[in-house]
């Protein structure tokens, strides 16, 4: 019989933590592509579907890089009011917001890493694209423009 039973507790309990860190990181995306209508232009990219709401809360966290002509979006399955911010993610994002039409709704431009500062969107949104900050100003994309995607 074990003469100190706590220990045991706080054993299970220290490594079920570490535990649920390595889960944060363990989300696997689906992978599709995604254009982008920006005037007469068409700008493609290979992106990854956070559409769970675990995957929705990991998102690109705990990422060192990402290519230029990849991202992240996020389905929130219908019209929502999105608050997000860049607990965790090291890299500076592009943050598109979505309506369910697919139409641009608003930009948080150039975000910054780490931050717990509210990032929202200007309406209720159907999705959100993660892009590397300075994309959106690099290829010209602005509120109005559309996205291309069958979740739209």
């Amino acid at each position: 019989m074990n003469k100190h039973p706590f220990i045991s507790f706080y054993s299970f309990l220290i490594i079920g933590l570490i535990g649920i860190g390595e889960a944060q990181t363990s989300e696997s995306f689906r992978l599709s592509s995604l254009d982008i209508r920006s005037g007469d232009r068409v700008h493609s990219f290979t992106i990854e579907i956070a559409e769970t709401t675990s995957q929705r809360s990991q998102g690109l966290q705990y990422r060192k890089v990402m290519a230029s002509d990849h991202g992240m979006l996020f389905d929130f399955k219908k019209s929502v009011p999105v608050t997000m911010w860049m607990k965790n993610t090291s890299i500076s994002l592009d943050i598109l917001f979505i309506s369910k039409q697919g139409i641009i709704v608003n930009i948080a431009r150039n975000t910054k890493p780490y931050s717990l500062d509210y990032i929202n969107a200007a309406g209720r949104v159907k999705g959100a694209l993660e892009l590397l900050a300075g994309t959106t100003n690099r290829l010209n994309i602005k509120a109005g423009d559309t996205i291309i995607h069958p979740l739209f």
